[in-house]
């Protein structure tokens, strides 16, 4: 610290805060669509179809950029293991942000007919595709500037942009709802959040322009280190690994979606809550949601990410028995506590997440590896959550839904355990 390019270069408030609000962008944007799914989209992109299906179209939509996660995590994680975390990170986040603005800028069915659709997909494939990269980048800027022992703090700070952005989010939507009419919310008002990410967006990349690049990764370009196709080495060398990270994410995107735009859809159509009444009540549940993520890093310090994480799928596992009487009709404080304790378990669960899947790949391949399981369980958890959940509703009740999120809970809790016994796979513990 004594001379004066240490702190220009590792400077833990810019690490930090260029973690931070990219992420924070990026899922201000992620969540701008997922709330137009289902609040817009339905009657101006699938006029056609019933009120059902065209909510069943717009999130198969949605669950478009989980398609492309995969896509971007190895595009920028090949980029990011080979040239280098800082400017992958700022190609991640223009290709998220184009793909905004221009949602924001598309005309409807009314005006060019199916085709509208269309390209509403394609700008959706574009936003999963810049979060896909941009995830694994946040989350290494991070751990690999943390000092020891304070990793999981560290590594806590990217995933606080998860439900930043879903406060701006509901917020800018709650705001937009009570300024104007119905009417002309749906003509143009919608398109307000999408254009406004642009100024959000310059902001992002100003910070990160000014970071430096990560002593970890520097070390390993300083040993000449790197791999010509991390995809590749991931694929062939870390295969168990990938599979087990993955899965051992998979319950904390089916939670967070399932209390997110799914209760969102139902509360708002068959529990009759208004639009403005249910997203006031999810942005106080998100405040449960940011407070568990740093309860969740300081005991990843103390006990090890693995072991939070197990906690934390049990704890998920017995709310999805209570899923189903929590959520009723008529009882807007017995839903708020309902969302407020999901919520409150999905930071449990998410705080660690991100630092767990950097542990167990080694530096070479860290991007790519962390960014795959990352969003592999985002197609596997997240993708299909809001449309199976509805499905299950309209034909099994809200019990089915409970079950459903029981058994994926199970599915994480034995893959973490198994992951417990290759903790020497990258050379670290879990």
């Amino acid at each position: 610290m004594s001379t004066p390019a240490a702190p220009a270069a590792n400077s833990p408030h810019r690490i930090l805060l260029a973690s931070l609000i990219g992420t924070t962008i990026e899922f201000f944007d992620f969540y701008i669509y997922a709330t137009a799914a289902v609040l817009v989209f339905p009657h101006l992109f699938f006029p056609d179809s019933s009120d059902g299906a065209a909510l069943l179209q717009s999130l198969a939509t949605f669950a478009v950029a989980f398609i492309a996660r995969p896509v971007g995590s190895a595009v920028f994680g090949h980029y990011g293991d080979r040239i280098g975390r800082k400017a992958t990170l700022v190609a991640a986040l223009l290709t998220m942000g184009v793909s905004t603005v221009a949602i924001g800028l598309l005309p409807t069915h009314a005006s060019i007919g199916i085709l509208a659709p269309a390209l509403l997909a394609l700008c959706r494939f574009g936003q999963g595709l810049g979060l896909g990269g941009e995830w694994g980048g946040a989350v290494l800027l991070a751990t690999e500037n943390a000092p020891p022992g304070k990793r999981a703090w560290y590594g806590m700070f990217p995933q606080l942009g998860a439900p930043l952005g879903f406060l701006l989010s509901a917020g800018i939507f709650l705001l937009l709802g009570r300024a104007m009419s119905d009417a002309d919310f749906l003509q143009w008002g919608w398109r307000v959040p999408f254009l406004a990410s642009s100024l959000l967006v310059a902001v992002g990349l100003w910070v990160r322009l000014n970071i430096h690049e990560t002593p970890q990764f520097q070390a390993a370009l300083d040993r000449n280190e790197r791999v010509k196709l991390p995809m590749w080495t991931v694929m062939r060398e870390h295969g168990l690994t990938l599979v087990l990270g993955t899965l051992g994410a998979f319950a904390t995107f089916v939670l967070f979606y399932l209390m997110t735009v799914f209760t969102l859809g139902y509360g708002t159509t068959v529990l009759q809550y208004s639009r403005e009444q249910f997203l006031l009540l999810q942005m106080v549940g998100i405040l449960f949601f940011a407070a568990g993520i740093p309860l969740s890093a300081l005991y990843g310090d103390r006990w090890g990410t693995r072991r939070t994480m197990i906690v934390a799928s049990g704890l998920i596992l017995a709310f999805g028995i209570v899923f189903a009487p929590l959520f009723q009709a008529g009882s807007p404080w017995l839903v708020l506590g309902f969302l407020s304790l999901g919520l409150f378990l999905m930071g449990l669960t998410y705080g660690p997440c991100g630092t767990f899947l950097a542990e167990i790949y080694p530096v070479q391949v860290r991007y790519t590896g962390a960014s795959l399981s990352f969003n592999l369980a985002g197609i596997l958890g997240a993708a299909p959550a809001p449309y199976v959940a509805t499905w299950l509703a309209e034909r099994f009740g809200l019990l089915a839904v409970g079950f459903y999120l029981c058994g994926t809970a199970l599915v994480t809790i034995l893959a973490l355990l198994a992951m417990g016994r290759r903790a020497a796979v990258s050379g670290r513990n879990a």
